[in-house]
């Protein structure tokens, strides 16, 4: 299916099930998202190629903040696909936590299969940023 094609309120409606996926602690939901090949890069790394891959970068996530929310902020058309812009909150009180609470935003820059299924995610957020939040929290 290409891009730019996919239907606005179809569109909206996917980014908005997605986010939702990342907040049920069930990193399948999330892996479900892509398609069978699809891959997940994070901060410019290799790409995570297949949904088992795609389940293991969301169970990080999840069992670092338990109580994670993650909001569709922001779907924006581009030339090399769909920008989705989001925002994770949480406290991070997984296994070797630092207890503290962060707010970060970011994007993915989707591609999609012709079924609708995610088959590239190039995500990004300011590992910097985090990194600092994680330590002193988000209004530190």
């Amino acid at each position: 299916m290409e891009d730019q094609a996919v239907e606005p309120a179809k569109l909206h409606d996917f980014a908005t099930r997605y986010a939702r996926g990342w907040c049920t602690q069930d990193p399948e939901r999330v892996a479900a998202f892509y398609a069978e090949q699809g891959s997940l890069s994070v901060n410019n790394g290799e790409p995570d190629a297949g949904r088992a891959a795609s389940a293991e970068v969301a169970r990080g996530f999840m069992d670092a903040f338990p109580d994670m929310r993650v909001t569709s902020d922001e779907l924006v058309r581009e030339p090399e696909g769909i920008r989705f812009r989001w925002t994770l909150t949480g406290t991070n009180t997984g296994p070797g936590g630092t207890g503290k609470a962060v707010r970060i935003s970011g994007h993915e820059l989707w591609k999609f299969d012709d079924r609708g299924l995610i088959s590239e995610s190039k995500g990004h957020f300011d590992s910097a940023e985090y990194e600092r939040q994680l330590q002193y929290g988000a209004s530190g």
